[in-house]
């Protein structure tokens, strides 16, 4: 949730900084859009120069997820992982958020209680990475998430609702809010690291009537993951002249092997410690960026994602399909809760969107699929994906 000073400065800053490093990479940042809840979203995706030369390797990808009244473009500047990517080899996705009532600022519908209408981000999310490994070789066992302010909640959220898609999340003065929390139930543990300032005005760390403490949300993944016992130390005072410090906190990890980090930045403000960009008080003895890689590389998620089969049976949680191969020309499409035809979204072979004839019939959606060419496409909604023989 960047202030408008934060805002002033990035954009005074960001075409200085690209135009300067710009001739200097052989990487390159691709931006696109996918149709999904009835909206266009778009992204930002950045590909190392291994990735460029190794097309076919599989590599790790990182949602980088703004802040609230930001925007990708900002946040891959404020909370960079560029360089980092680049001697790393993982694929870097910054997407838009959408919105809010008043039309000015980009958010992440994390805040309201779960089950008010507002947009799936979670389905969003998932049905951009799986557009992108349609066109790129991607790791799914290293699917990672983290994000400054409204970002962070929103790395929370998917660890809380699809922990059976990512490996690890971190948070940068995120939280979580209290009816979220109330609610998160994740499938398995999930790894998490939380960054974030005691003199937080934005996300106080001790809290306020929405956002959970900071001591809460930690003890909350320290129990689903069932780590030990805490060890605190010191983080070494090398900035003298930042206004702040930093103790890091590590929770070891219980049997399922996700352990909790948190680094305390005692002063610190709702900021990036590291960033190139000093705004308020920023923490100067770590840099966020190089701590929150430094976490998530380590993680690899046990269990690959499983796909639906092509059968009319439904299978427990997943996106079915009947007929399937579709020998008319109308299919019907379930998956485990009730679908809007907003949600559905639909890609041949080569990754290319289809355009959708879509009208609900009872708890399914009905596809028209006559138009389409015979061939083989994949169908995603609500976070869930499958494949449709036409």
């Amino acid at each position: 949730m960047p202030s408008s000073s934060i805002r002033c400065l990035l954009l005074g800053l960001l075409l200085l900084t690209a135009a300067a490093a710009t001739p200097l990479r052989a990487q390159t940042t691709q931006t696109g859009t996918i149709r999904f809840g009835g909206l266009v979203r778009d992204y930002r995706l950045y590909l190392p120069a291994a990735a460029l030369a190794a097309p076919t390797v599989p590599r790790p990808l990182l949602l980088n997820l703004h802040g609230y009244g930001s925007n990708n473009l900002e946040q891959e500047a404020y909370g960079d992982f560029r360089a980092i990517a680049d001697t790393a080899h993982f694929l870097v996705l910054h997407p838009n958020g959408t919105f809010d009532n008043g039309g000015t600022s980009r958010y992440w519908n994390t805040f309201v209680p779960p089950g008010t209408p507002g947009p799936d981000d979670v389905g969003f999310l998932l049905a951009l990475i799986d557009s992108i490994r349609l066109r790129y070789a991607v790791d799914t066992t290293r699917l990672y998430s983290t994000g400054m302010s409204n970002g962070g909640f929103m790395s929370y959220e998917l660890a809380c609702q699809r922990a059976d898609r990512f490996a690890a999340i971190a948070s940068v003065t995120g939280s979580i809010a209290r009816s979220h929390l109330s609610a998160c139930q994740p499938s398995q543990p999930v790894p998490v690291l939380e960054i974030h300032g005691t003199a937080d005005n934005t996300v106080p760390y001790n809290g306020n009537a929405f956002f959970a403490p900071i001591p809460d949300v930690l003890a909350f993944w320290v129990q689903a993951n069932g780590c030990g016992t805490p060890v605190t130390t010191p983080v070494p005072n090398t900035s003298t002249t930042d206004g702040c410090t930093a103790e890091r906190t590590v929770w070891p990890a219980g049997p399922s092997g996700a352990r909790v980090e948190h680094y305390r930045i005692i002063g610190g403000a709702h900021t990036w410690p590291g960033s190139a960009f000093t705004i308020a008080v920023t923490n100067r003895d770590l840099n966020a960026s190089r701590e929150v890689w430094r976490f998530l590389r380590g993680y690899r998620r046990l269990a690959s994602q499983p796909t639906a089969a092509p059968t009319d049976r439904p299978v427990a949680g997943a996106l079915t399909v009947s007929p399937n191969p579709a020998t008319t020309g109308v299919v019907l499409v379930r998956g485990p809760r009730p679908l809007r035809p907003g949600q559905l979204f639909a890609t041949d072979a080569l990754g290319r969107a289809v355009p959708l004839s879509v009208t609900p019939e009872g708890d399914a959606l009905r596809l028209d699929v006559r138009a389409w060419p015979v061939g083989i496409y994949w169908l995603q909604a609500d976070g869930r994906r499958t494949k449709l023989v036409r």
